[in-house]
């Protein structure tokens, strides 16, 4: 909290006398129901996204941790979150991404490890890396030289 009597040391302690770079953000009250990572394809969302709930004590939600998967459908917010970041992620041609959602928020876009394909395949009985792969397949038939 910005008002903490103990944020000078506390900043201190985490950038080690200003000797290391850290990132903070806002405790978003909606963690406690967990995140949401939702995976794009092509600028387009999976219908259905992984809910990380954390486990009981824990900030983070992560499944190492020992947070909790469950699937869900995508929310109109989640939606309309995609559609905003869905045409930028398409000019910079990434093509699979993982975006984390808390509560309304955009948390996190992933573009080196987006996970969370095998535990929604299984839940929702999909087959994403059948999508993927149809994308990679387009991107490549459009690229010069990838005969």
């Amino acid at each position: 909290r910005h008002d903490d009597p103990n944020r000078g040391v506390i900043l201190e302690t985490a950038t080690q006398h200003g000797t290391r770079t850290v990132m903070a953000q806002k405790l978003i009250a909606e963690y406690r129901e967990g995140d949401k990572r939702i995976l794009l394809i092509g600028g387009e969302p999976v219908p259905y996204a992984l809910v990380r709930i954390p486990a009981e004590g824990e900030l983070r939600a992560n499944l190492a941790k020992g947070g909790t998967p469950k699937a869900a459908a995508l929310s109109e917010r989640d939606r309309w979150i995609c559609e905003q970041i869905g045409p930028e992620l398409q000019a910079r041609q990434l093509d699979f991404v993982g975006i984390d959602v808390i509560g309304d928020y955009l948390t996190e876009i992933n573009v080196t490890s987006p996970t969370g394909i095998r535990e929604l395949d299984k839940m929702c009985g999909l087959n994403i890396a059948a999508t993927l792969f149809d994308t990679i397949e387009k991107r490549l038939d459009q690229t010069p030289g990838t005969d």
